[in-house]
């Protein structure tokens, strides 16, 4: 069973020795072990690339004593290590003198959302694959926003038990992705994520998902278009609800049905049952993921609402669920194996050495028709 802050290896187990002291991290032979309050108002590797003017690579080379950086190179950032006063980070150390053959999936999510939504299992299928190709081990750490064991996994993952990780489900408030990113351990992330400029990322073009399935609601000729969102703190619902505004408003439709959920079936019925009372006239739903959706079929047949007679409803993610409702939904496609798969390559470069592409990979849109709309 999967325990807030633990982690599981998906296949044989890796050294996981941990670090010790509550808000110290341990760093390799020779170096001070740095209170973690410290690091996180430290100059960042990134800062100290920008102010050398060359890539973080090529400044975690001169760090960590590559020899495929020039002289000249080597001076300038050595310069701009002195001026800010960077302090080499232990990650990066132990990144230098070791690796430990294990990548890890980063989920902050609570136990049962990881159990209960088809997502994430997708995720760990097209991870696993772009790892084993690799040779590399996958552990998994589930991290619940806000909990107890969020500092206990960031020590994890920041003290050299893993080479890289994968983020995926992101939130605004959680500052795990922005202390990840920060400490220099190699990270991609599945889906944009919130408040951590320049990081490196994999994303399905979620703005013209729902912009796509909405325009298909008004072509169909609906014209009391609401949505059920996903959530406000999440790029994902941000995304999608833009979409879904965008095609509205080009079309001269009102955008004022809307209602937020937590992309879980429960969350779904229960704001559809709020759209519905708010707005007894709706004659189409966009909503923001499968599940959430085929919450929203039961409320709308609970109402007395026929579908797709008098409610015409669009989902987000085919997979899987969406062909076995009743009646089937039409949905916009979310590649979710194939952005894991490519998150996991893209890692495995950077662990490479290679340097990572400066624009994130966004898998476009597409959407597939049934019964529901």
């Amino acid at each position: 069973m999967t325990t807030e802050g633990t982690t599981i290896e998906a296949g044989s187990a890796a050294d996981t020795a941990r670090a010790t002291g509550d808000g110290v991290r341990a760093g390799a032979a020779g170096d001070t072990a740095v209170p973690a309050r410290t690091r996180r108002n430290a100059p960042t590797l990134r800062q100290v690339a920008a102010a050398a003017g060359v890539s973080r690579a090529t400044a975690s080379r001169v760090i960590n004593g590559g020899h495929l950086v020039s002289e000249q190179t080597r001076a300038v950032v050595e310069a701009a290590i002195a001026e800010l006063g960077f302090t080499p980070n232990p990650v990066a150390r132990n990144l230098a003198n070791r690796r430990t053959g294990s990548v890890a999936l980063v989920v902050p999510e609570p136990n049962q959302r990881l159990l209960n939504d088809p997502f994430f299992g997708h995720v760990i299928n097209g991870l696993s694959l772009s790892l084993e190709a690799a040779d590399l081990q996958m552990v998994l750490v589930v991290v619940r926003p806000g909990g107890a064991g969020h500092d206990r996994a960031v020590r994890y993952l920041t003290t050299g038990q893993v080479d890289g990780a994968v983020v995926t489900s992101h939130h605004r408030e959680d500052a795990l992705n922005r202390r990840l990113f920060e400490s220099g351990l190699p990270c991609v992330f599945q889906g944009r994520p919130l408040g951590v400029p320049h990081a490196h990322y994999v994303d399905t073009d979620n703005v013209a998902g729902g912009r796509l399935a909405t325009e298909h609601l008004v072509a169909a000729g609906r014209r009391r278009i609401g949505t059920v969102a996903g959530p406000a703190d999440m790029s994902a619902g941000i995304d999608r609800l833009l979409g879904w505004r965008q095609a509205l408003d080009a079309a001269g439709l009102p955008t004022d049905a809307v209602e937020h959920g937590d992309f879980t079936l429960m969350g779904g019925a229960e704001a559809a049952r709020r759209l519905i009372r708010r707005h007894p006239d709706l004659d189409a739903l966009f909503v923001a993921s499968d599940l959430m959706a085929s919450g929203a079929l039961t409320e709308l047949a609970a109402a007395g609402r026929r579908v797709p007679h008098d409610v015409a409803v669009f989902g987000f993610d085919d997979l899987g669920l969406a062909a076995a409702t009743t009646p089937a939904l039409s949905t916009v496609i979310n590649p979710v194996e194939a952005m894991a798969e490519r998150a996991g390559r893209m890692l495995v470069e950077i662990l490479g050495g290679a340097e990572p592409p400066d624009e994130p990979v966004v898998l476009e849109a597409e959407l597939v028709l049934r019964e529901s709309a």
